[in-house]
């Protein structure tokens, strides 16, 4: 193959490729989309139109965005994050964590790893309620509640 042949393809897949950019900038994006078609529900001017019927009316690539129905849709988000940042916090720990002393008998049957792990899960869920378990959580970076339980259970076993 020539290099023109080269250069003549790369051309029109470019320009193929811009082409097909232009007519998806111009469809209304879904979220638009169903505000435009809320808001015209709001105002009775649907005339029974179902949504998907709808949607392939308004919301093509010919239809014009609404500006007015797309700001109100974007104020909730800002009201869900500001409540998200106004969340109280947890509860600080009342102190060190709370571990069994030794591995439950009701898991005796089962190996020496699983005991370990089930004890440790039950004492964990336990301290939950009476927020013993110092801050830690079940699994986490440098440590978390069952892998110094583990280490516990290891040594006294």
């Amino acid at each position: 193959m020539t290099i023109q042949a080269k250069i003549l393809g790369a051309c029109a897949l470019s320009a193929l490729a811009a082409f097909a950019m232009t007519s998806q900038a111009n469809a209304l994006t879904a979220q638009e989309c169903s505000a435009k078609y809320q808001a015209a529900k709001a105002a009775g001017t649907l005339g029974g139109q179902k949504w998907n019927d709808f949607r392939k009316a308004q919301c093509g690539a010919d239809a014009a965005p609404a500006a007015a129905a797309a700001a109100p849709a974007a104020a909730p988000k800002e009201e869900k994050t500001a409540a998200k940042k106004e969340a109280a916090p947890a509860a600080a720990p009342s102190g060190p964590a709370t571990f069994p002393s030794a591995v439950d008998a009701k898991y005796s049957k089962e190996t020496a790893t699983k005991q370990r792990f089930h004890t440790c899960l039950d004492q964990y869920n336990a301290n939950k309620a009476s927020n013993a378990n110092g801050g830690m959580k079940w699994v986490q970076k440098g440590g978390g509640y069952y892998s110094e339980c583990n280490k516990k259970l290891k040594g006294s076993a």
